[in-house]
């Protein structure tokens, strides 16, 4: 049996793909400081034997303990918001910076096989070419994508100087289900869906013409684990669909969904977000398998039932 740690477990994606590893066999020990996780997240999985939670602050904590005998290490742990970000630099920065730092001291230390660290398409910016490739400059614009550029880069390091497995996924505008819809951080899918369904809304900052790579939860969720099993090593991927839509499409496609005809609210654009998002993933395809198995459509289909039968 393959024992994987998750940071972050009670997050989004940290969540998903502890269910997933777990029908897969795997023995997973989770960590998380509930800062930004819910542990309503994870709450079925409490009573398994074959899962174990710690409340640890990753920036704080001592975790050697927790990474011992490890197979693999999945890094999904971060303040994850570009506003936040622009607001309160010094969380953001302690908490993805700081927090990485300790994790993959522990990794090396503990001989895992294989970190797979979650970074972000924020750090390319705005402009430059699209589709956005991995040899091409990057442009952290906020915060919360210098962290990210951050992370990424000492992880690469890490495979450099010490020999540790490491692959760094640039995840491009995930979402699904368990994504938090209330938070005012929350990400848009989540936020325009919840509000869409309650008859409100939606916010759109900017003229909507700005256009997202939306990614399902399931294609990353593969992603990191066909990265951990590969055994590839200091390695950055994109991890997205390889397509894109304008946020003006976005509203008109959940509106299709869930049977509304609801405008939105437009707002002056907000400080460090990019204009367009679009990835080439064949690097990710060559290199790891990665393939996405949900295209959009089906995600926003699948998030919407899901928000739909929510508490």
């Amino acid at each position: 049996m393959k024992t994987s740690v998750i940071t972050g477990v009670g997050g989004f994606i940290g969540s998903n793909l502890a269910r997933e590893l777990l029908d897969r066999g795997h023995h997973v020990r989770g960590i998380d400081n509930l800062s930004t996780g819910r542990r309503s997240n994870i709450e079925d999985l409490q009573d398994l034997d074959s899962f174990e939670f710690y409340e640890r602050d990753l920036a704080t904590d001592s975790v050697d303990d927790i990474l011992s005998e490890v197979n693999y290490v999945f890094h999904q742990a971060a303040v994850p918001s570009v506003p936040r970000s622009v607001d309160d630099p010094l969380t953001t920065t302690e908490a993805n910076c700081v927090g990485s730092t300790n994790l993959l001291i522990s990794a090396r230390d503990s001989n895992v096989e294989s970190v797979v660290v979650a970074s972000s398409s924020s750090v390319y910016g705005s402009g430059g070419q699209l589709p956005k490739h991995e040899e091409q400059a990057v442009n952290p614009e906020s915060p919360y994508a210098l962290s990210k550029y951050w992370t990424e880069k000492l992880a690469v390091q890490f495979s450099e100087l010490y020999g540790l497995n490491t692959v760094a996924l640039r995840y491009f505008n995930v979402f699904g289900p368990r994504q938090d819809p209330s938070s005012n951080y929350a990400a848009v899918i989540p936020k325009f869906t919840n509000m869409l369904l309650n008859g409100n809304q939606p916010p759109i900052y900017g003229d909507g013409e700005q256009s997202r790579d939306f990614t399902y939860i399931d294609n990353v969720i593969q992603a990191n684990i066909k990265a951990a099993e590969s055994g590839v090593g200091g390695e950055v991927f994109n991890i997205a669909c390889g397509d894109r839509i304008t946020v003006n499409e976005l509203v008109e496609k959940l509106n299709d969904i869930i049977g509304t005809d609801i405008g939105p609210l437009y707002d002056d654009p907000r400080p460090g977000d990019v204009k367009h998002s679009h990835a080439d993933i064949s690097k990710a395809k060559s290199q790891i398998g990665y393939e996405p198995q949900v295209t959009v459509d089906q995600g926003l289909t699948q998030t919407v039932n899901y928000l739909q039968n929510s508490d």
